[in-house]
């Protein structure tokens, strides 16, 4: 019992020193941070006010290293995250704010049942927003080796906005990773496609009129085609080529028009879809579900749905999103 004792002692000092001298060469890396942010354009005095009171987080980088060997199925992840207390609220929402919803609708040519069920998703309805303080986020994943150049970037975009005095530093709180906002844009994205809809001289994205436009736009500079379908789920047959069947979500390979993959679908002929659309074929559980089966669930995929994953690279992210925009339309 006393060597135990011994041991966990020796472990627990050895901790203690390790994240002393993490928070050391934390500190003289915001140093090295702020002359190279000065040579960005940066101003001394948002430096100043902001980097002189960032702190390294030690679970922002527990989040990140954190990956799952496997996840849960496909349908029970799309169950949770398209329930009917989520339609509840959204329809809430949406009667709240019928008349503006509708009118970022039909400006930007994105259906509000979309950017409910995005909103939904990503913060249940801003309920969910995270309590990070994204600069700290930001800085401790800069400073982090794993994806340093990304996370720069990231952090040197959100401080030019805020030297611009498009944010206000002061609300910058949310994901870990340094997503804020109803709709969680990271910095980059705020930056391409935020909107100060309500013109108060601010970039609010915890606020519904910027966050609504915010994402309206982002959704539809990346060519969201209204009214066209996401993804249609079938039953393939034994002799498909594993080749076609796609399981990253970095790319939706080999493609085809639908009706060429025709001799593979069981059923085909309940399809109701224009058979000269090209389409991809997903089996998102596949290789990362326990006991999953090769060829269910599987899915054909549109071009929409794929706009869906340079939102979020996640197969079944995009297949819960376009479920819950159904389940809206059948609502509203």
């Amino acid at each position: 019992m006393k060597i135990i004792k011994i041991i966990l002692c020796i472990c627990i000092i050895s901790l203690i020193n390790t994240k002393i001298a993490l928070a050391e060469d934390f500190d003289s890396w915001v140093l090295s941070f702020k002359n190279y942010a000065i040579k960005k354009g940066i101003s001394k005095k948002t430096l100043d006010e902001t980097m002189s009171k960032v702190k390294f987080l030690p679970k922002v980088i527990e989040y990140d290293r954190y990956q799952p060997e496997f996840y849960e199925d496909t349908k029970t992840y799309i169950s949770k995250r398209t329930s009917n207390d989520k339609l509840k609220k959204g329809t809430e929402l949406f009667n709240k704010n019928n008349t503006f919803i509708s009118d970022i609708e039909s400006k930007f040519d994105v259906e509000k049942e979309l950017l409910l069920s995005l909103m939904g998703i990503e913060t249940n309805f801003g309920t969910y927003l995270g309590k990070m303080d994204i600069l700290s986020s930001l800085a401790t994943l800069s400073f982090d080796k794993r994806r340093s150049e990304f996370f720069t970037k990231e952090l040197i975009t959100i401080l030019k906005l805020i030297d611009s005095g498009s944010i206000d530093r002061n609300i910058l709180y949310g994901s870990w990773a340094g997503a804020f906002g109803n709709f969680q844009f990271m910095p980059s994205t705020i930056n391409r496609y935020a909107i100060d809809y309500n013109n108060d001289n601010f970039i609010d994205l915890k606020s519904t009129e910027d966050s609504f436009a915010s994402a309206a736009n982002y959704i539809n500079k990346l060519g969201w085609k209204k009214n066209n379908p996401c993804f249609y789920r079938v039953k393939l047959k034994e002799n498909i080529p594993v080749k076609f069947l796609n399981t990253s979500a970095k790319k939706i390979k080999n493609k085809k028009k639908l009706k060429d993959f025709a001799k593979y679908i069981i059923n085909y002929e309940n399809i109701k879809i224009n058979e000269n659309l090209v389409v991809g074929i997903i089996t998102p559980d596949r290789e990362i579900v326990e006991n999953s089966k090769l060829l269910d669930p599987a899915y054909i995929t549109f071009s929409n749905y794929e706009l869906i994953l340079k939102w979020n690279r996640s197969l079944r992210f995009a297949l819960a999103v376009c479920t819950l925009k159904d389940k809206f339309k059948n609502e509203l």
